[in-house]
């Protein structure tokens, strides 16, 4: 297992790479957006590339008509260009010809919410998830470093349907470096602990992951589950874990209230009746046009370390003497 800090598209794309060397059913389609792989992809299979240049919505109709002919495709662009310019093609030309046509398509995204920070709010992407979410039959993935991006691979190739993975589009530590996540189940727990669980996804993991470690050093012990599949994770074992805990505090690198990971969980919570009070973080306010790095962008909007550390201190403190270990330990 690859532990060094690598780029998610990387990973992907050098799956995807080895792979079409064996099988001849997997074409690649560009929206002109590269990378050193890619360039290796293109030299090495000249006959299942093309690029279509700047025009992500003829991007959509060609993945469909490759699709519809038996190649599993994959289309590679920039996130917020390969699902909002041309959302009306996917809806129409994958999500609902998928209905009635067998069709394999992933839609890779690279650059899922801040990580073209320096771009500004044209090329960063925080309603990537509400969208996609929206098409009934898409798949969403959303990794938190490459080992996850690189299982997820099977997944692409091994089933029909569309599919849309938002990757990162920078280098991140590998969170998975002791035991790979179980695709199969869709999320997978770190910590199973205390009265309070952070559910994350993506880029968020990592700033859950630091949370986590804050909030131990102040005597707080809270639960952690990183979400990165966002249509098929099992049901029954999220509900299980969910029943564990008091509160359960959604966090996304996307706006808060605007139907992404938030709308999800409220959603599976009150139809599975599960007792628990949900805390949504994410994006709040508005379009920011200031530059930053990406962790002083993350404390403006409420999603940073510091941030988040001090909402769930509150919530501790404030419910403090009425929050029970686990859930489980009831009467």
């Amino acid at each position: 297992m690859h532990a060094k800090p690598r780029a998610m598209r990387d990973a992907l794309l050098e799956q995807i790479h080895r792979e079409m060397a064996s099988d001849s059913s997997i074409f690649f389609v560009s929206a002109d957006f590269g990378s050193p792989v890619l360039d290796r992809i293109r030299a090495d299979h000249p006959t299942k590339f093309v690029n279509v240049g700047i025009a992500e919505q003829n991007l959509i109709n060609v993945s469909a008509g490759l699709a519809l002919e038996g190649y599993k495709v994959f289309a590679y662009a920039i996130a917020p260009f390969i699902t909002m310019r041309c959302f009306e093609q996917i809806r129409v030309s994958l999500a609902l010809l998928s209905e009635v046509r067998p069709m394999n398509v992933n839609l890779i995204g690279v650059g899922a919410g801040y990580s073209y920070v320096v771009s500004g709010p044209t090329h960063q992407c925080y309603e990537d998830i509400t969208l996609m979410r929206a098409l009934p039959n898409f798949q969403v993935m959303s990794p938190a470093d490459h080992i996850t991006a690189e299982l997820l691979f099977g997944r692409c190739v091994g089933e029909l349907g569309p599919k849309y993975l938002r990757l990162d589009a920078q280098v991140l530590p590998a969170i998975y470096t002791d035991a790979a996540p179980n695709i199969a189940d869709g999320f997978h727990v770190h910590r199973q602990e205390g009265a309070i669980c952070m559910i994350a996804t993506g880029y968020m993991l990592h700033t859950a992951v630091t949370v986590a470690e804050r909030l131990q050093a102040n005597g707080v012990r809270i639960g952690l589950i990183d979400l990165f599949d966002l249509a098929r994770f099992s049901t029954e074992k999220l509900r299980e874990e969910l029943s564990r805990y008091e509160t359960v505090v959604s966090m996304e690198e996307g706006f808060a209230g605007r139907g992404g990971l938030d709308a999800l969980l409220y959603n599976f919570i009150s139809h599975n009746a599960i007792d628990v009070k949900l805390l949504n973080i994410g994006v709040e306010g508005s379009y920011r046009f200031e530059l930053g790095t990406r962790a002083e962008l993350h404390e403006q909007v409420g999603i940073g370390p510091e941030v988040v550390t001090r909402r769930i201190l509150d919530l501790f403190k404030s419910s403090q003497g009425t929050f029970k270990t686990i859930k489980g330990d009831r009467s």
